[in-house]
């Protein structure tokens, strides 16, 4: 089974771990993301699998 995430918790993308994402909030196994070091940016959106912590 896949990790589950919670709003708040840092995580990052697999194709770009380099950047840091902060958990928005959750809708079944869609997560939206800020990107930390700039959180007035467009949030991203990732499935559940294309995110690690």
């Amino acid at each position: 089974m896949e990790n589950t995430f919670k709003a708040g918790e840092e995580v990052y993308a697999k194709i770009n771990p380099s950047l840091k994402l902060i958990i928005r909030r959750r809708w079944d196994s869609i997560y939206y993301c800020k990107i930390k070091k700039d959180p007035t940016l467009k949030e991203l959106v990732y499935f559940r699998g294309e995110l690690s912590s």
